[in-house]
């Protein structure tokens, strides 16, 4: 892996070279081992938390962690392209649009001591806007080379603060072209309801059942991009004890090999369908 300035990842996307990177500054990972006609993204995997924002953040380390998205990219790693976020939601949140990027507070408690300074809000910004730099150079490549592309937005939830039953996996289609993309929309959900999972684990699927798709990730991108489609897949957090911090590793694996074929298998449907 390279550490690499933001104007030479889009560089290398221009050139469609393939690399390994870590942006300048951390924040962000972009791997593309070949150019495919599909991508998986984990917006919400980071947990880096800037040392100058510590002693102002009312939350624990703990509380931020319950609300990320661990193990989001370990389900996609072996996919050729997979771009995913380092840092933490509570610092900047890559899937809200700029101006509300930088939480006031965070499901229902205020998240700073004193109100943040402005230079610390600059650079959470900037590095917001330099993420989806990369995304826009890279679905642009994509469409280019590809004609049509689809992004598995990959996200996972917390199923304790419901008081009701709530799908495995979830994925939320309120902002896409469901008119067209609908048949590719219920072969991803089909396809995930079949997950062999451990630990008597039902693999149920819904769509918009417990989110619609309203992040920023998936606005953009579909907002920009017409011949791109975005399936926002909300994982239940079944792989993990989200009152304990404990990573349930065979369940991370078994999700992991399955989404290897599985996905693989849909993308290329997907591609055969649209392409003309």
């Amino acid at each position: 892996m390279q550490r690499l300035s933001i104007s030479e990842i889009i560089q290398k996307i221009q050139n469609e070279e393939p690399f390994e990177a870590v942006a300048e500054d951390y924040s962000f990972t972009l791997k593309i081992e070949k150019y495919v006609h599909y991508v998986c993204g984990a917006v919400h995997n980071g947990h880096q938390f800037r040392k100058e924002l510590w002693s102002n953040c009312l939350h624990t380390e703990y509380e931020r962690w319950f609300e990320e998205d661990p193990c989001t990219k370990e389900f996609v790693k072996t996919h050729p392209i997979v771009i995913a976020g380092c840092d933490s939601r509570f610092e900047y949140d890559l899937n809200r649009d700029p101006e509300n990027a930088i939480y006031e507070d965070a499901w229902g408690k205020k998240l700073w001591k004193e109100p943040l300074n402005p230079i610390h809000k600059k650079l959470s910004l900037e590095k917001h806007a330099a993420f989806y730099s990369v995304v826009q150079a890279l679905i642009s490549k994509l469409e280019e080379l590809f004609g049509m592309v689809v992004v598995y937005d990959m996200h996972s939830y917390n199923w304790r603060r419901w008081d009701r039953e709530v799908p495995v996996i979830n994925l939320g289609t309120s902002n896409i072209d469901n008119k067209r993309f609908g048949a590719s929309v219920e072969e991803w959900r089909q396809s995930l309801s079949e997950l062999n999972l451990p630990n008597d684990i039902a693999s149920t699927s819904k769509i918009n059942d417990t989110f619609q798709g309203n992040g920023y990730f998936l606005k953009y991108i579909t907002q920009n991009f017409k011949n791109t489609l975005v399936l926002a897949t909300e994982f239940k957090k079944i792989y993990c004890d989200e009152l304990r911090e404990i990573i349930f590793p065979e369940v991370v694996s078994a999700i992991e090999q399955q989404l290897q074929q599985r996905l693989t298998a849909h993308a290329t449907t997907f591609y055969k369908t649209y392409k003309n």
